[in-house]
């Protein structure tokens, strides 16, 4: 429970963390968008105005003859230029009614957004045409760009230019501006759509972060799980001989007198249960040394032919005793060779025939084959065995595992013998495949890469 507890928290704090960077990496991003946005539709329209007052200023030029004055003719170029001076020289209503000169520039400013206005060398208005807000505070001449702002809180894009008489003298200057309404409408909508999506995202990126730490921890705790298990097993498998050897011990220690013959005997035991101990050790060692891939693999041309001689002269004095008759069959006409450790190997199958021997019952057949399957090197170690429960087949090769407990100890079995052969096979590009029915016996099948 406690550990379930840990874990969790420690996915919490991974999916918290991971949105909480997520949520930053997104905010700088979408920072980072709306002001790309704004800055491409503030150079977009900053084209514009200078566009739209460049084409105006090209055409006041020959209508411009004395400062301050604005020729009639320039009724053909703004028909809605209206006079705001104390004299009205060109009256709104004649302009009105004439037809443009240039009906382009002209089209820009009756769009609705945009305003021009004359303003003499002294800086005093003259005239103005398009949609002039009548509150617009002035701007100074001397700078090109302006941005303004009327009372009602409306932007304005306004630029201005110096103009010219037909004898290149100075007349005054030409101010156009445009209303940044809709561009303030465009990035509030800008703004308003991150606003309420980047908590949307965050949500979405929360329980994708929640389902992606669990599925990151999952793997964690498997490992921490068997790692429980591992040291359980472990513990269990060294306190049994630990614990015989100390009740040896004590009942020696408690004889008031010990004669050779008993004195030997619990020698005898001690050393036992000390042989299963320092081999138990043995064992643990040489597969942490092989989980941690530290336990070098010698690649050598091996011989699969001798391997199985030297295997079966060593069990054969096990398979008398056990009453099991040993057999081996060689199904290649030539050597079978592969690479890698000799000493692994050996180890590799002599785990497999004596596995085979412990767990099959008196007057049982042990057989072992050597063949070759295409690129394959296969041997097989079939016994006539009690066989192991389709159950309980996933779970033969874990370390301290046991089909029959209690056979196993007795026989002194640790159950690190199929984990450590599975271990020298994976070390080798091999697998180990079984086939097995209860009651039947089992085949043991491992494949390794041969040498044409």
């Amino acid at each position: 429970m406690n550990q379930d507890r840990l874990f969790q928290q420690t996915r919490f704090r991974l999916a918290g963390w991971y949105a909480g960077v997520m949520g930053v990496i997104l905010s700088i991003c979408g920072l980072g968008v709306y002001e790309a946005i704004a800055h491409a539709h503030w150079m977009t329209l900053d084209r514009e105005v200078s566009s739209v007052a460049g084409t105006l200023h090209d055409s006041l030029t020959p209508f411009l003859k004395q400062s301050p004055r604005l020729e009639p003719d320039l009724k053909r170029l703004l028909p809605d230029l209206c006079w705001v001076g104390a004299k009205e020289e060109i009256p709104c209503e004649e302009l009105r009614d004439l037809e443009p000169e240039n009906p382009q520039a002209i089209g820009a400013i009756h769009q609705g957004s945009y305003y021009v206005r004359f303003i003499d060398l002294s800086g005093n208005a003259i005239a103005v045409a398009g949609r002039m807000p009548s509150e617009l505070p002035p701007a100074p001449l001397t700078e090109r760009w302006q941005t303004l702002i009327d009372p009602s809180g409306t932007r304005y894009r306004q630029i201005s230019l110096l103009l010219h008489t037909r004898d290149r003298q100075k007349w005054g200057y030409l101010q156009v501006g445009r209303s940044l309404r809709d561009f303030q409408d465009y990035l509030a909508l800008v703004k308003l759509i991150m606003i309420v999506g980047l908590p949307m995202a965050l949500l979405f990126v929360a329980i994708a972060s929640w389902g992606l730490a669990g599925l990151a921890m999952q793997p964690i705790f498997q490992s921490y799980q068997q790692i429980q298990q591992f040291t359980a097993d472990a513990a269990h498998e060294l306190r049994t001989p630990l614990a015989a050897i100390r009740a040896t011990v004590e009942s020696t220690l408690r004889m008031k007198e010990l004669s050779k013959t008993e004195a030997l005997e619990t020698l005898k035991i001690v050393d036992r249960q000390n042989h299963r101990l320092s081999q138990l050790v043995k064992d643990l060692l040489w597969l942490s040394r092989m989980d941690r891939q530290v336990l070098p693999v010698t690649r050598e041309t091996c011989c699969l032919n001798d391997i199985i001689s030297d295997v079966e002269e060593e069990v054969a004095a096990l398979g008398i005793a056990a009453d099991v008759t040993l057999t081996t069959e060689i199904r290649v006409k030539n050597l079978l060779q592969v690479k890698g450790s000799e000493e692994q190997l050996y180890r590799l199958v002599f785990n497999l025939v004596s596995n085979a021997i412990q767990y099959t019952e008196r007057r049982g057949k042990v057989m072992v084959i050597l063949k070759r399957e295409n690129t394959q090197a296969v041997i097989q170690v079939a016994d006539t065995g009690i066989g192991i429960a389709a159950a309980d087949l996933p779970r033969i090769f874990d370390r301290f595992y046991r089909v029959n407990s209690d056979r196993s100890r007795h026989s002194g079995g640790s159950g690190l013998g199929l984990a450590i052969a599975r271990a020298i096979a994976a070390s080798h590009n091999g697998t180990i495949q079984v086939q097995s029915e209860l009651g039947k016996g089992s085949v043991f099948t491992l494949y390794l890469p041969a040498i044409d």
